[in-house]
Formats: C-alpha cells, sequence, structure tokens
C-alpha cells in the first residue's frame, strides 16, 4: 500500500501533471494535443505521459499513426478536484 501512496503523490505533485491528468480526465488525448493543449513542448509532455504510464495512471491506445492517452483510474478525476481546492485555501 505505501508503494501505491508514493506513486500517487508523485503523480500529482507537480502542477505539470496534474495539468496532464486534468485533460485526460475528460478524454483520449495524443502527445500532440497536450502539448498544445499544455503549452508544453512534445518532448516535455511525452516525457510527463511516459512518467505517468509507467506509474500505471494511463492507458494507452495505438490508432496508427498516433498513440491515445486516456487515464486508468477514472476517479482520479475527483481526487485532482479536491487537490486543487485544497491548494487553493493554502
Amino acid at each position: 500500500m505505501e508503494l501505491q501512496e508514493e506513486k500517487l503523490s508523485r503523480a500529482i505533485s507537480a502542477f505539470s501533471r496534474r495539468k496532464i491528468l486534468h485533460l485526460l480526465a475528460d478524454e483520449s488525448m495524443t502527445v500532440k494535443d497536450i502539448a498544445h493543449q499544455t503549452k508544453m513542448s512534445v518532448s516535455l509532455a511525452s516525457r510527463h505521459l511516459k512518467f505517468l504510464y509507467d506509474l500505471g495512471f494511463l492507458s494507452v491506445e495505438k490508432k496508427y499513426p498516433h498513440k491515445y492517452y486516456s487515464l486508468k483510474v477514472k476517479e482520479i478525476r475527483n481526487l485532482l478536484t479536491v487537490y486543487d481546492r485544497v491548494i487553493q485555501k493554502l
């Protein structure tokens, strides 16, 4: 259980990763779509996506010629909402 908590903490601790998770809560997206929406470079968005995928938070569906990323655990949307509210109150 402790490892899972550490994974969750690492996934949502960075503002950039939270932005990506928020986007993927609504729809599946390609790395280029995510980079455009977050104003990140494709390279940086790709690194964040790999990190989140390796932690087990994302699913990938390959539809030639693109990969579409989506949330593996949809309940993370609720956690992100609460997290954002707490951050605003600090």
